[in-house]
């Protein structure tokens, strides 16, 4: 791995992710921190990111290197990290019944991918049908049933929908270039990760026939 790309891409790559999916658009722009939820949840992904070889720290801080090139290891550990928690906290619904199976469904993802141990390839491709579904779920779905309605019809199918979920399913209004910068940072993401020192070992599964011929 290039000082270049270690020291200059990784973090201005991850650290841009980290801007790109707090920017909540709107008359005011805001920035939206990292919930606790998802700071939780990023441990664990970062710590599978690691057990399955898609980021292998001791290639970026080990005693060989000098100190300078410790801190830049550092430095793409921890935006990899707030890039993981921030696009955690995008991705997942605001509030309601979305928000409860969201974060049920992420943390069984987590706990079967733990218990699987899937190799690199497997859990960037986990990745991708995760961020893939999550993003429809929010920013295609549950954006289109909260969307402001202007025609009288409109208006009376959207109540009638609100009282049979009880209003647990209707979120607040997206703006309409949050979805674009939502698709742009979960695909820098995950280009990012696949650029990563990965570890030089690989998982294989063998059969107990393969042991015992």
């Amino acid at each position: 791995m290039s000082a270049v790309r270690e020291a200059v891409v990784f973090p201005l790559l991850f650290l841009s992710i980290v801007v790109a999916a707090a920017v909540r658009p709107g008359a005011a722009v805001v920035l939206q921190a990292p919930s606790l939820a998802s700071l939780v949840c990023a441990i664990a992904w970062f710590a599978l990111l690691i057990r399955s070889g898609a980021l292998a720290p001791e290639r970026l801080v080990n005693p060989a290197r000098s100190w300078l090139a410790n801190a830049n290891g550092v430095t793409v550990l921890f935006s990899v990290f707030a890039a993981s928690a921030q696009l955690i906290t995008l991705v997942m619904p605001h509030a309601g019944l979305p928000a409860l199976l969201g974060w049920t469904l992420l943390v069984s993802l987590l706990v079967q991918a733990f218990a699987i141990e899937p190799d690199r390839v497997h859990l960037l491709r986990g990745l991708l049908v995760t961020f893939a579904a999550a993003f429809a779920i929010k920013f295609v779905v549950l954006a289109a049933l909260s969307a402001p309605v202007e025609n009288r019809v409109g208006r009376v199918l959207r109540a009638v929908f609100d009282g049979l979920t009880l209003g647990s399913v209707s979120q607040p209004p997206l703006h309409a270039s949050e979805g674009y910068i939502a698709f742009a940072a979960i695909v820098a993401y995950l280009i990012g990760l696949s650029l990563l020192p990965s570890a030089g070992w690989r998982t294989m599964r063998i059969t107990a026939k393969e042991l015992n011929p």
